[in-house]
């Protein structure tokens, strides 16, 4: 049998092992570094693909208000919607102030954002305060214009609270919550609107703008709301076969 004692030693012995140790050591960094990095990116495509589902509007009904000058001598058109909007459960809170509303009959079509966003137009919508009234708010939107944009009812909605129990709904920062219910306030006055003096609560003063809507019964109507968040809510229906002497209409469901 023959015995083997030899061995490597020296320098070059040692220059070759802290080289292997020195690889190692960076290999192990990268891989620590990678895996921190993958770890980020996957919590937050986690986070964004929670909201993505889970950040719902719920349109609970809409109602149509026709013009009017009297009680007998209303239009024969909805001149403005209300949609009563909420949040499904589990949903999380969808900021108003983002939110763009696609309203179209086929034909026309105008893509609304709230009347305090001012960034996608350039301007906010003209007369509108967070210190007014959601009545004052209301009537800028059916009366006032601007050389940019344009008219209101064209490119902005309004809001109103109904029940906002935390306190995180106001006219500046609307932001809707899960348990909130707010109505939405879309302008859809049509040519045979202008002529009348009142809509809903509101006495005109002025003129009423035209919003190129002509909404009469038995018309297809495709309403989507898109928030920042989540999935886009797509409400299509058509209205009734007839307004009969109703001031307010239901339209949806």
């Amino acid at each position: 049998m023959k015995k083997d004692e030899w061995a490597q030693v020296g320098i070059g012995t040692l220059i070759v092992f802290i080289s292997m140790v020195l690889i190692a050591a960076v290999a192990a960094s990268l891989l620590i570094q990678t895996s921190g990095t993958l770890q980020q990116k996957a919590q937050s495509t986690g986070k964004q693909a929670v909201a993505e589902v889970s950040s719902n509007l719920v349109v609970k009904n809409i109602e149509g208000i026709r013009a009017k000058t009297s009680s007998t001598n209303m239009s024969d058109t909805a001149d403005l919607l209300k949609l009563r909007v909420g949040l499904n459960v589990g949903s999380s809170p969808v900021d108003i102030y983002q939110l763009v509303i696609t309203i179209t009959d086929g034909t026309t079509k105008n893509n609304l954002i709230y009347a305090a966003s001012g960034n996608t137009y350039g301007n906010e919508m003209a007369g509108f305060s967070s210190t007014n009234s959601q009545s004052e708010n209301l009537a800028y939107l059916l009366n006032g214009s601007q050389t940019i944009p344009g008219a209101n009812c064209q490119y902005f909605f309004t809001a109103e609270k109904i029940r906002d129990e935390d306190g995180s709904f106001t006219q500046e920062n609307p932001v809707l919550t899960t348990g909130d219910l707010v109505v939405l306030y879309i302008s859809t006055m049509s040519q045979t609107g202008l002529s009348h003096t009142h809509i809903g609560s509101d006495t005109k003063v002025g003129t009423y703008n035209d919003s190129n809507f002509n909404i009469v019964p038995r018309m297809n109507l495709n309403i989507a709301l898109i928030p920042e968040a989540g999935a886009a809510t797509v409400i299509d229906f058509i209205t009734p076969p007839s307004y009969g002497m109703k001031e307010t209409v239901q339209l949806y469901p």
